[in-house]
């Protein structure tokens, strides 16, 4: 409250701003839950109390016993969970997410087996309502094929607990196991929401498969021609009919998912990578050269995310989108100077190396405006690392040493000329976090530093590319993301390639510069042929 009124005071004094810059909420409580035990400890009580009130509810005789198995069942998934995925067991809003959707998934199963025994419709189509790919599909997607093996392994096993006719436990088993596994098998790459129907449809054909052979649904061949195709038929749509529609309920769902978990899919990366974004538009107009650059860093580090097995699609969006910050002084950035006027050349170093200092806060700023992923902020922030801006730095420098040689004719001394100090060229950072905001900080500096490059040659690539990147590892901005040596030799070896591909030379046709034929000498009779066009 007090620092509002000195805000106020400065105001009145012209010393401060009216304006703002926007920034993230801390979310102090929420990351507190995230990483809070007691939190967890909820979780887990909460699912198995569901878990509980799912297997006592109208059961009859060994609920005791089946609840004992279910429990033994839900403590092999938690260590599972721990060893074998301990980002997501640290995370308690994943942990919320994978047992919320397979008790969901649960609750559904034992919904249709009551309703089945109350007999608003027989047994055997029951068991073909049961919606056995929902929780992994949803898993799959939103947090990668292992989860998704992870929960239809569970709820199978739970499932098969719930399931009270003694022989049909082995049989809901397998259905449930090997419908889960195509789901996630079929979802490898969802890249677009056709896929998901498309996976619904196999798991629909593969449940009417495990149907015909466990006889859920009865198909003598011996007595062929006499059978009830009409009933055959119902259950054939049904058994289809329940994979497509818990493919298409998963697609509703998943952006409020998204929303809810801040996890961010392919589908999602995809719909963001339009280039019709008011940003991407206001970069074609205001900042031209900026959106060109991004444009071929998207290649470089899309190609490279491919070589290392990182998200493409993530790191291409993420490109587009890294110097937005510029929209705010396009004029000040190289590759949007005109010829004849260089803005620095007015300027201070320390002032200029302010300017471009601040497109990474002001890119922030504008990608908080339009609601831009968490993601997108992370590498907005991330790509230039704590890195110095060298030029102006360099420049500084020379002007110190400048001011010092012409105080010794002047008889200035030393504390007077004022002090280059390291911090006041340097990024605020962080370093990059992830494999994909590193690709693309290197990404862009060897896109920058390639429009430098005098008579391009293989070899001067390679050898631009090599320095670049050790520069980087010696400066230790990539400590804390999971490149590994083997990755960073990868991802060299990409940008080469890539690099290559779009600086190579191209033969000068004749005619090329005039676009027309040289007229000989003494000869006033005008060409009546046609310009010669280049290629």
């Amino acid at each position: 409250m007090f620092g509002f009124f000195e805000r106020y005071r400065l105001i009145k004094k012209g010393l401060a701003s009216t304006k703002t810059r926007r920034r993230r909420t801390a979310g102090d409580f929420r990351q507190a839950l995230e990483t809070s035990l007691w939190a967890k400890i909820g979780i887990f009580v909460a699912f198995i109390t569901g878990l509980g009130g799912i297997v006592f509810y109208d059961s009859s005789g060994q609920s005791a016993e089946k609840f004992l198995i279910g429990l033994l069942i839900f403590f092999t998934a938690l260590a599972q969970l721990w060893v074998n995925h301990p980002n997501t067991f640290a995370k308690n809003s994943r942990v919320l997410l994978l047992f919320g959707v397979c008790f969901f998934q649960l609750l559904v199963i034992k919904s249709v087996l009551l309703i089945a025994r109350d007999g608003l419709h027989d047994l055997q189509t029951g068991a073909l309502l049961v919606p056995y790919a929902f929780a992994p599909l949803v898993c799959s997607v939103l947090l990668g094929k292992n989860h998704g093996l992870y929960a239809a392994t569970f709820t199978s096993m739970w499932g098969s607990v719930i399931v009270q006719d003694d022989t049909g436990r082995g049989v809901f088993l397998v259905m449930s196991l090997i419908c889960g596994f195509i789901a996630v098998f079929v979802t490898l790459q969802v890249r677009r929401r056709s896929r998901l129907i498309r996976a619904g449809f196999f798991v629909g054909l593969a449940t009417w498969i495990l149907a015909v052979i466990f006889q859920k649904i009865i198909v003598v061949w011996e007595v062929f021609p006499s059978l009830d195709w009409k009933t055959i038929g119902v259950q054939s749509f049904v058994a289809v009919g329940t994979g497509v529609f818990t493919a298409m309920l998963v697609g509703g769902a998943l952006p409020m998912l998204e929303s809810i978990f801040g996890i961010t899919t392919d589908i999602s990366w995809l719909e963001l990578a339009d280039l019709n974004h008011p940003l991407l538009k206001r970069m074609t107009i205001e900042a031209p050269g900026t959106y060109h650059h991004s444009l071929v860093v998207a290649n470089l580090a899309e190609a490279a995310a491919e070589a290392i097995g990182a998200n493409p699609t993530m790191c291409r969006v993420g490109a587009y989108f890294h110097d937005i910050g510029k929209l705010v002084k396009p004029d000040y950035f190289t590759e949007n100077m005109s010829a004849d006027h260089n803005p620095h050349h007015e300027l201070a170093p320390t002032m200029s190396a302010l300017i471009i200092i601040a497109h990474v806060k002001e890119g922030v700023d504008l990608a908080l405006k339009h609601g831009l992923k968490q993601e997108i902020i992370d590498v907005i922030q991330e790509h230039h690392g704590t890195s110095l801006v060298m030029y102006f730095y360099n420049r500084a420098l020379q002007q110190q040493e400048d001011a010092r040689q012409g105080g010794k004719i002047m008889n200035i001394r030393d504390e007077d000329i004022p002090e280059v100090r390291n911090e006041s060229f340097r990024y605020p950072g962080p370093r990059p976090q992830t494999r994909e905001s590193s690709l693309i900080s290197l990404a862009d500096t060897i896109e920058s530093a390639s429009r430098s490059l005098d008579k391009v040659s293989p070899q001067k690539i390679d050898q631009l590319i090599n320095d670049l990147i050790d520069k980087r590892i010696q400066e230790r901005q990539l400590d804390e993301c999971d490149l590994t040596l083997s990755e960073i030799r990868r991802i060299a070896e990409s940008f080469k390639f890539t690099l290559r591909s779009m600086l190579h030379s191209r033969i000068a046709y004749p005619g090329e510069s005039s676009g027309t034929k040289e007229q000989p000498k003494g000869i006033q009779k005008p060409d009546k042929s046609p310009p010669v066009s280049a290629a």
